[in-house]
């Protein structure tokens, strides 16, 4: 009974590797056996050592993503201060009169894309809140699962705002060391490459969301469908960044006509010239898509709500043009007549819109949501639920809105730098407004489902009731 072959099951895992012989023991041979077991163990047990340490050596030889992290932050503290110290050595060399000229020009064509860079980091911060507040951005805006998240925002931007300061950059240092022709190619080539991303037809830049961001534009300026929450919530946006085409269109204008790095800065009466009558048409262009949408609005719905949003954003059109005649007519004209109208206009369209954001689009009910995380967090300790986060936001959105008269204003865009500074005020406002007119519409849409699952289960209580009557009969 024990001296016989005894042989082991093919299939073990332990004994035999897919495609070996079978392993045959003879239990009477001692030594063989002890023999075969040794060989085994001792081969197992260095299969295990290749095993462990391949891992071991990899993970040896990666750094840690906190090392990692520190590195990249590094590199962009160096590549910001070369970016600032070869523009600042390459502005000093030029002569005191160019000198401003030259950086107004240079304004001109890049505080569009720096502006841009803003609003998308801006717009990561309002995904990661809503993201930790449970806020549904995804079934708000009615997005697939592919959509971006916060993080893929934020590397989008980092991306843009590496780009569009070196672009800057090498066009003062070409310009001031007299490399004219080169300088003039840096704002051109920085322009294609955009244009080239956003259209890029196969699927690398996220397709989905870049094809998603054409089509809502697409919405906007022909509203011949009905009007969702993102097409007038984009558009929104756009009112904002109103500045943004003007200097687009301006900078496209000098680009066609080359116009780049020349004489032709200093021809304000130019067909590129900062007097041109395509800079209001240009500017007013947001207001009339989203006064269109509001009349769509109205066709679809009937709602005479949206004949008075269509009112507000009406009131922005006197204050671009009314501000646009001091170049075209007698300045005597200009100051007893189209001045104090360009004022009234612009009280009544800052007014308005202030009365708008806060009981129109933000609800002044529903500030109670929004910056309460789900996990504790120093922020939603820090907001949520305190008063002065309210009337800061009231305050500054009153603020900010006269100041954005200031930049609907041709005649008072003389200092660009102070035109930046208020145009990226307006960006932070909207970056204010987005985070309540979001919440406002999630719990616009928690409220109807709500009154929909209470209909749902008041009918089967109904036939409930109905079906124990029938019994009862």
């Amino acid at each position: 009974m024990f001296g016989g072959l005894v042989t082991a099951p093919s299939n073990s895992p332990h004994l035999r590797k897919s495609g070996s012989r079978p392993v045959v023991f003879d239990l009477a041979t001692g030594e063989v056996e002890n023999g075969v077991e040794e060989d085994f163990s001792l081969s197992m047990e260095t299969n295990d050592l290749k095993s462990a340490s391949t891992p071991m050596s990899t993970a040896a030889m990666m750094p840690s993503p906190i090392l990692l992290w520190r590195f990249k932050v590094l590199l962009f503290f160096v590549w910001g201060f070369s970016c600032c110290k070869i523009g600042w050595d390459s502005v000093m060399r030029m002569s005191v009169d160019l000198r401003d000229l030259f950086l107004y020009e240079a304004f001109l064509y890049y505080n569009p894309l720096l502006l841009v860079t803003m609003m998308v980091w801006l717009w990561g911060i309002n995904l990661w809140v809503f993201s930790q507040a449970n806020v549904s951005y995804a079934k708000i805006f009615d997005l697939d699962q592919n959509h971006l998240t916060h993080r893929e925002i934020w590397k989008c931007a980092t991306w843009m705002t590496i780009i569009v300061p070196t672009s800057m950059t090498a066009y003062l240092y070409l310009y001031s060391h007299g490399e004219v022709p080169l300088a003039a190619s840096q704002p051109v080539l920085l322009y294609c490459a955009v244009v080239m991303i956003l259209i890029f037809p196969f699927d690398i830049f996220y397709l989905s969301s870049r094809y998603y961001l054409l089509r809502t534009l697409w919405r906007i300026v022909l509203p011949l469908q009905a009007i969702s929450f993102s097409d007038f919530f984009v558009a929104d946006i756009l009112t904002s960044m109103a500045k943004v085409f003007s200097d687009l269109e301006r900078s496209v204008c000098r680009m066609v006509h080359r116009q780049v790095a020349t004489i032709a800065w200093f021809e304000a009466d130019s067909v590129c010239g900062s007097h041109s009558l395509a800079i209001p048409f240009v500017l007013v262009l947001p207001y009339l898509f989203r006064f269109f949408q509001c009349l769509r609005q109205y066709k679809d719905t009937g709602e005479k709500t949206t004949l008075l949003n269509a009112l507000k954003y009406s009131t922005a059109v006197p204050v671009i043009f009314l501000s646009a005649l001091k170049y075209h007519v007698f300045p005597d004209r200009w100051t007893n007549f189209y001045r104090p109208l360009w004022l009234i206009s612009g009280i009544l369209n800052s007014l308005y819109s202030f009365y708008w954001d806060v009981t129109r689009d933000w609800d002044w009910s529903s500030f109670t949501r929004i910056f309460k995380f789900s996990k504790p967090h120093i922020f939603s300790h820090l907001l949520y639920g305190r008063k002065w986060v309210y009337f800061w936001v009231m305050g500054s959105n009153l603020v900010l809105r006269w100041a954005w008269t200031y930049k609907l204003s041709a005649h008072l865009r003389h200092n660009y730098l102070t035109v930046f500074a208020v145009a990226a005020l307006e960006i932070f406002r909207r970056f204010q407004w987005v985070f309540f007119r979001v919440e406002n519409e999630w719990n616009k849409m928690n409220s109807k489902t709500n009154i929909q699952l209470s209909e749902k289960d008041l009918t089967e209580e109904e036939e409930k009731l109905l079906v124990s009557n029938e019994h009862n009969v």
